[in-house]
């Protein structure tokens, strides 16, 4: 599990949902969760939390992100590659702290990845969770 942390800086409420903008090292990281500041005491600006997210929900791309609609994206370089027969671990070097991926060999061998390479990691709002 990858775990950040960091400090919300925005929160956004419709019923009983909140859009929770959380900035790690002044990236802003998104994610929706079925809670609200009154049902939750963590939810609440300026709070230090975590920001978890699985490793098989990160996804790499190498290439142009501008025409992509998720919203969290850190940019790094692959500091560890550890190739399988069908998946592949990745550990991106990025200013946040490193981020973990695991994706199919295929993806690595087509996207050319190896150490060094610079890529952008993104992740889904609805795939980060939070924690106190």
């Amino acid at each position: 599990m990858n775990t950040l942390q960091g400090q919300i800086s925005n929160i956004e409420v419709n019923g009983s949902l909140a859009l929770v903008t959380t900035k790690v090292n002044g990236i802003p990281f998104t994610s929706i969760v079925i809670e609200t500041p009154e049902t939750s005491s963590y939810l609440k600006l300026g709070n230090t939390i975590k920001v978890l997210f699985k490793e098989t929900e990160v996804i790499i791309t190498t290439g142009d992100v501008s025409g992509i609609s998720l919203q969290n994206r850190v940019t790094g370089t692959i500091i560890q590659l550890e190739k399988g027969t069908l998946l592949s671990k990745i550990t991106i070097g990025t200013t946040v702290g490193n981020i973990t991926s695991v994706i199919t060999t295929n993806a690595v061998e087509q996207l050319g990845i190896e150490t060094n390479t610079s890529v952008t990691a993104m992740i889904k709002t609805n795939e980060i969770l939070l924690s106190q």
